[in-house]
């Protein structure tokens, strides 16, 4: 603890300038982040479709999913400045010690703690984002997404969804918050394995709950009906062990046309969830090697290897974080004459943005890794054909980018686009053939 704590106090430096540090790295990444995706937004402008493409893909489609595409770029460089903007009026005319002071304000003197300061505060600059943010959500459901027929919502589910998530937000948030500063309360400056703890049973109690008591708040789920696909999808699960408990379909159509499935639950009882898009745009053996590649994903571990990745860059956070909690300096800088642990934790996160973009760099190339062992896993269990023609159908039906930039892809995509994932499958059926 005492190496965490002197770490700490070689920054911890009066009168430094940390606005300044945040403001120059909030700037570095939206300067990155634009220049890559000027790089994409010229790709989009191509007037032909990937080579392995060409046979599968016709030219009207490409054509549409550049248009789509490009109309989302646009939106994205307005969504960016937005943000910047946003970020920048709030760190200059120091909008975070005013609500922090608001909140306080509020407060009965006999709650005037900081634990209920920093809930009040949150839940008032949680708010405040959103309805500043949701104009950007309204276009882009009734604007962009409706010009090419995705959006299947109506004002009222919409304006309903908002409401829900604001609750959610308050009932699962704000115990949440509390929990979080009442460890840092408890535990002084050994807080971070604690926290960890903390953080690492929220998640698996989260993952547990969500689909059974948050899910059906916004969508239907139902037991896939008996059948040609649910008899298709047992035997998938019993060819390699997979130990599925209850299969669902799930009303995506309600509000938008594209299209999903993906499994959850512990693991000894695992349920598979099937977008009703996708099975309405997929044939029975498309859905079934769908599945198979996500099966992959089970049977090669990924899942828990990107747990434990995550959870080894969540504890180190919460080391460093313990070395910042303390900075005086830094609370300082941004107008607070008092240290509140959520505040610290929320400035701490911006200067950290580097880091976590490195990271997530290097997490995105693991995952692009793991979606080709997956479709690999797929292949060898014959699903090569099948699941070639899901992913293309996934692609059109959902206009979905098939040309990009290297380096925008390597920094913004967690899966390897459309022609790379074609020809990685068509390399190993070849293998495979040439082995048999």
């Amino acid at each position: 603890m005492e190496v965490i704590k002197t770490f700490g106090e070689l920054f911890d430096w009066p009168g430094f300038n940390w606005k300044g540090v945040i403001v120059g790295i909030t700037l570095a990444k939206y300067g990155l982040e634009t220049y890559l995706n000027f790089r994409q937004h010229q790709v989009l402008k191509r007037k032909e479709p990937p080579k392995v493409l060409k046979s599968v893909i016709k030219q009207e489609t490409f054509e549409k999913s550049q248009k789509y595409s490009i109309a989302k770029s646009n939106f994205g460089f307005f969504s960016d400045l937005y943000g910047l903007v946003q970020n920048l009026l709030i760190i200059k005319y120091d909008v975070m010690p005013f609500i922090w002071s608001l909140a306080s304000n509020i407060l009965p003197l006999a709650y005037k703690t900081e634990i209920y300061t920093s809930i009040v505060f949150m839940l008032l600059f949680q708010l405040s984002a959103t309805i500043v943010s949701l104009p950007l959500s309204i276009y882009s459901t009734f604007v962009l997404e409706e010009k090419f027929g995705f959006n299947k919502q109506t004002p009222w589910l919409f304006f309903t969804d908002f409401l829900k998530q604001l609750l959610l937000l308050t009932v699962i948030g704000v115990p949440l918050l509390a929990g979080f500063l009442k460890i840092i309360d408890i535990f002084g400056d050994t807080f971070f394995f604690y926290l960890w703890l903390f953080m690492l049973a929220v998640q698996v109690i989260m993952y547990a709950v969500y689909p059974v008591l948050i899910q059906p708040l916004f969508n239907k789920v139902t037991p896939l009906p008996e059948g040609e696909l649910r008899s298709s999808v047992e035997q998938l699960a019993a060819k390699f062990s997979f130990p599925l408990k209850k299969l669902y379909e799930i009303d995506g159509s309600r509000r938008s046309t594209h299209s999903n499935a993906y499994f959850y639950g512990l693991p000894w009882s695992k349920q598979i969830v099937i977008y009703d898009t996708l099975i309405a745009q997929s044939t029975v053996p498309e859905v079934t090697a769908v599945l198979a590649h996500e099966l992959g994903h089970w049977s090669l571990s990924h899942t828990t290897k990107l747990l434990l990745i995550g959870q080894a860059h969540i504890f180190s956070i919460f080391v460093l974080f313990a070395s910042f909690i303390h900075n005086k300096s830094l609370y300082a800088s941004f107008g607070f004459n008092t240290q509140p642990a959520l505040v610290g934790f929320l400035l701490f996160g911006d200067l950290l943005q580097p880091i976590d973009s490195l990271l997530q760099f290097f997490m995105k190339h693991l995952s692009r890794k793991f979606e080709y062992q997956a479709d690999a896993f797929a292949v060898d269990a014959d699903y090569s054909e099948d699941l070639k023609n899901a992913l293309i159908k996934l692609h059109v039906e959902n206009l979905s980018a098939m040309d990009v930039d290297p380096l925008y892809s390597a920094y913004n995509y967690s899966h390897p686009i459309l022609a790379e994932r074609i020809a990685a499958i068509d390399e190993r059926e070849n293998m495979k053939q040439k082995k048999n």
